[in-house]
């Protein structure tokens, strides 16, 4: 997962690295090493998300971080090592972001209650830049419940659904249009009670006078884009909705109690989608946005084409 000090931002860059707010970080993959004499240097797995035993949202992809490029080349043999089973058949495809992370995820949501396995055997694997693995690694998690969040920029409304039935819906402001929100379709990065937001880390002020400054530690962070847009409770916005229409910096804004229970009801890997900003949809690559690519832009980033998930 992708974690970090933050702060909303809303900058005008379309990029995962632009002036929102800066929020990285990674989790350790667990590996079950093979020890042999490597060809070359060691290829090496830097994190694989989600971590073993968690249970996720229908919309969370599996996340490959390497340590060292893998070359055009070679990714077709690692894609095939890098087996993901099911316990149903769940018809999915690899895709590269640069060369360093590859994401599998289904061509729709995985089906709540699905069990799920990833099997990285690179042990021996080029990378084909003289890089050569030295490790098997295995990660098994769970999807949960079908949660989705439905954000509505120009209602000022949230809606929760769980299985397909709506559980609430939630006053909210967006993004302004100085600082809008991004578009699209983010699983959920993690989640975290507080969290330390500052209009300096985004280059939006570093000027205690001017009215875009601030230096918060804001309650019930839902966090969205690596770049720094989350769903929470700001006390520049307390009661959010369309009548204050307050815009926010280009996060969500719901008020304390709606966004303590929002916090709640949802887990890494559960879909928040946003329409009606005029900033388009989030990259890719910014945290876990893996379905604002439809399924042929997904598969021109892989090299191995869709796959059926062996049966777990």
């Amino acid at each position: 997962m992708l974690v970090g000090t933050s702060a909303c931002g809303g900058g005008s860059s379309d990029k995962a690295g632009g002036d929102d707010a800066k929020a990285s970080g990674k989790p350790s993959a667990s590996a079950s090493p093979s020890p042999t004499k490597p060809a070359g240097p060691p290829m090496l797995l830097d994190t694989i998300t989600p971590q073993t035993g968690t249970t996720v949202g229908v919309a969370m992809p599996i996340s490959v971080v390497f340590t060292n490029p893998v070359a055009a080349k070679a990714r077709a043999t690692v894609e095939k090592h890098m087996k993901v089973s099911a316990s149903q058949p769940v018809a999915g495809a690899w895709h590269w972001f640069g060369d360093k992370r590859a994401d599998w995820r289904p061509k729709t949501y995985w089906p709540s209650g699905t069990k799920v396995k990833i099997d990285a055997d690179i042990n021996g694997v080029s990378n084909g830049n003289g890089r050569y693995g030295v490790h098997n690694y295995t990660h098994t998690f769970q999807i949960g419940d079908d949660v989705r969040a439905d954000v509505s920029v120009t209602g000022h409304t949230m809606k929760v659904t769980r299985n397909s039935k709506t559980v609430r819906t939630l006053s909210i402001n967006a993004g302004s249009a100085e600082y809008p929100t991004w578009n699209g379709t983010m699983a959920v990065i993690d989640k975290q009670e507080k969290v330390h937001m500052t209009s300096c880390s985004v280059g939006i002020s570093c000027e205690k006078g001017s009215p875009n400054y601030y230096d918060l530690t804001l309650p019930w962070d839902i966090h969205l884009t690596q770049s720094g847009t989350y769903v929470h409770y700001s006390t520049g916005d307390p009661n959010p909705g369309s009548g204050s229409a307050r815009g926010s910096h280009g996060c969500v804004h719901l008020s304390m109690s709606d966004a303590k229970w929002f916090y709640g009801q949802v887990k890494q890997g559960d879909p928040v989608t946003i329409t009606g900003s005029p900033r388009a949809k989030a990259p890719a690559d910014n945290g876990y946005a893996d379905f604002n690519l439809g399924w042929d832009q997904w598969l021109a980033g892989s090299a191995s084409g869709t796959e059926t998930t062996a049966t777990l």
